[in-house]
């Protein structure tokens, strides 16, 4: 095992459950670092540059934990880029955890089981639980709910796992249930058109009237490369924009999360514009 990937994995494995963290607590989402994108995989100089703030910044600000939400590379496998988010990704100080989410661009569009096991052995599983104080953690792998046709089985596989997470979340009396994944399942309304940046309408349905069922309060996602933020009844849809390269009118940035006792607040901040210190009472607007 290749020593950086190594150490990124132990810093999920060896601290997936933070019991002893206390409300209020704050963590950053990040999301889309695409080594590659900028330069058309001919380089990743600027992702380097904002992947490194972003993990300096987190070493400074000192949140419970970081979560990369998927597209850690531009090309699925690439053994260049692979080690730059990882070398990168393991300057985290070793007390902070960090959580890889698996995204299209590190699978393919189409995942493969050849390209699932591909990417388990480089960054670990590609769905999994973690704890956090009372707030529990679900990652999904999106990809494969997007676009489930070349890996047989596995939809059924992950959705089976998430029912049992979700049932042993509500026998321990877990307060606060969140999801994190690549693919948004809308982007403004529950009920909009297929494309490309959500999740096709008819697995959609299926997964939002499963996490209303267990009361699960807020997913967040990426792949948008801009900031989203729609609804569902009680269920927020929070997308987040790139830290690597933005689209539209986006900047790169990342989100800060409060999870507090009355509920969950966050805020994107742009790399230029981040705060000294995160204030647990107020992120001002």
């Amino acid at each position: 095992m290749h020593p950086l990937r190594s150490l990124v994995l132990g810093l999920v494995l060896a601290w997936g459950t933070h019991a002893q963290v206390k409300e209020p607590f704050f963590f950053i989402q990040a999301s889309d670092p695409q080594f590659g994108m900028y330069a058309a995989n001919q380089g990743f100089a600027q992702e380097t540059a904002n992947f490194e703030f972003l993990i300096a910044t987190a070493n400074r600000l000192r949140p419970a934990f970081v979560i990369v939400t998927g597209d850690l590379v531009n090309q699925a496998g690439d053994a260049a880029e692979t080690a730059e988010y990882l070398r990168i990704a393991a300057r985290l100080d070793r007390s902070i955890p960090l959580y890889s989410v698996a995204g299209n661009h590190d699978l393919g569009n189409e995942p493969t089981a050849a390209s699932l096991a591909a990417y388990r052995r480089r960054f670990g599983r590609d769905y999994y639980t973690f704890r956090v104080g009372g707030m529990a953690g679900f990652v999904l792998n999106s990809a494969i709910i997007q676009a489930p046709q070349q890996a047989p089985g596995e939809l059924e596989k992950q959705e089976a796992w998430l029912r049992a997470e979700l049932d042993r979340a509500r026998k321990d009396g877990v307060r606060r249930l969140v999801v994190f994944q690549h693919h948004p399942f809308f982007i403004n309304t529950p009920g909009e058109k297929d494309a490309y940046f959500n999740i096709p309408k008819e697995r959609r349905a299926k997964y939002l009237a499963l996490l209303r069922e267990y009361g699960v309060s807020h997913v967040f996602a990426g792949h948008y490369h801009q900031n989203a933020v729609a609804s569902d009844g009680g269920l927020e849809m929070v997308t987040t924009g790139a830290v690597g390269m933005p689209l539209g009118s986006a900047r790169s940035g990342f989100r800060v999360v409060i999870v507090r006792s009355m509920g969950i607040e966050h805020r994107y901040y742009d790399l230029g514009l981040i705060p000294n210190r995160i204030d647990l009472q107020s992120l001002a607007k």
